[in-house]
């Protein structure tokens, strides 16, 4: 993507300054992009570390970088020198938001910190997005996303439902925080919108993801005196899982009371008694109801449960690899999916999952090659190019 004059989108006119790498910073700045800010992202000479992690069509594009960073302007400054920090500076001042990835003291060692940039744009929103916040004694410890599922409980509640503690098989911590700080700027962009002021926000993986698990989770312990432990037990059940069927699996969640009588009228389980005729009931008996119905899914093949499941207006469905989704008719239908031109061909991004009426977002181009919209950027701040 070129110039910023072609962006459309509820964030179109706004300018962030992205000193974020990896994926939490890039996936918040990411979406911005899509929802039409001029995102120009800040690389250091040797790049953005996540260009390199996975497989791409060019050595500096793997497929992770070129999925969060579509859309942005990349611009190298070596922010170890005067003229790196100059160009910086001046396009903090004309910046809305500034987001960074770095330590609380590493930003501030460098001349970055909220109250240096703030005394340069005070409207300015400053958005910290780091491990740990820097409030509390762990606040410069390092963190990714592994050692922050660990943290937060999150391989604890692996451990109850599989009996093994293990990490979820997707970068849930980096994503989560990631949308934490987007709605974290966007709310500080709004009350700028309102009042014209700026400030700093904090948003800490670490933090984030304990909120996060504690939605369900903290259930009986928040009370005074605790009421039981800090677990939602049917979130954690053992039988908890898609269920076998004939001839694979199918994931069916038979909860409400609507659905409950419903399933038991049309497929009259031998086991079904009394006791279980409410949620209240089988929410007690969770993980023996689940056993006992992953012995009924077994009597019919995965359509067979499909087809009747769906006639009841039950939920239900098949088990997709996220391989398969981008043959999946619903989101062909939806044109979840957007294919962008690049100077390595053609790629086809997932899109934006939401639906704006009036001021709808999209896919603003490719991933920037390393250091691609330098020249172009510092011309537009009346700077002569960096040697």
């Amino acid at each position: 993507m070129g110039s910023s004059g072609k962006r459309s989108g509820p964030l179109a006119g706004v300018k962030v300054v992205d000193l974020t790498a990896m994926v939490m910073g890039p996936y918040c700045t990411q979406i911005m992009a899509d929802l039409g800010a001029d995102v120009i992202k800040i690389e250091p000479p040797d790049g953005d570390g996540t260009r390199y992690i996975s497989v791409g069509p060019s050595p500096t594009m793997g497929g992770v970088f070129a999925n969060v960073n579509r859309g942005k302007r990349s611009v190298i400054l070596d922010l170890q020198t005067p003229e790196g920090k100059t160009a910086l500076w001046a396009l903090i001042e004309q910046a809305d938001v500034f987001i960074h990835t770095m330590r609380s003291k590493a930003i501030a060692r460098l001349g970055f910190d909220y109250a240096a940039v703030a005394q340069r744009n005070p409207g300015i929103v400053y958005t910290n997005a780091y491990g740990y916040s820097r409030r509390g004694p762990m606040g410069d410890q390092p963190a990714y996303d592994d050692t922050i599922q660990a943290e937060c409980g999150l391989t604890a509640v692996q451990q109850m439902l599989t009996g093994e503690p293990s990490f979820v098989g997707t970068i849930a911590a980096d994503k989560v925080a990631g949308l934490t700080a987007l709605y974290a700027t966007t709310m500080a962009l709004f009350h700028r919108e309102r009042s014209g002021e700026g400030q700093e926000v904090e948003v800490g993986m670490f933090e984030t993801m304990a909120s996060f698990m504690l939605v369900e989770h903290a259930n009986g312990a928040m009370f005074s005196p605790p009421l039981g432990e800090a677990f939602y037990p049917r979130a954690v059940a053992r039988n908890r899982r898609p269920y076998r069927t004939k001839d694979g699996h199918v994931a069916a969640l038979i909860y409400n009371d609507k659905h409950w009588s419903l399933f038991v009228k049309a497929v009259q389980p031998h086991w079904v008694n009394d006791s279980m005729a409410t949620l209240k009931q089988r929410a007690k008996q969770i993980d023996r109801i689940y056993g006992l119905l992953a012995e009924t899914f077994m009597e019919r093949t995965t359509q067979e449960w499909l087809d009747l499941l769906g006639g009841l207006g039950i939920p239900a469905a098949p088990l997709r690899t996220p391989g398969e989704l981008f043959e999946n008719e619903h989101l062909k239908a939806t044109g979840f999916f957007e294919t962008v031109d690049s100077q390595h061909g053609p790629v086809k991004f997932p899109g934006v999952p939401t639906w704006f009426s009036q001021t709808p977002g999209r896919v603003a181009g490719p991933a920037p090659e390393l250091g691609e919209h330098t020249a172009e950027v510092l011309a537009e701040l009346g700077l002569s190019p960096i040697a």
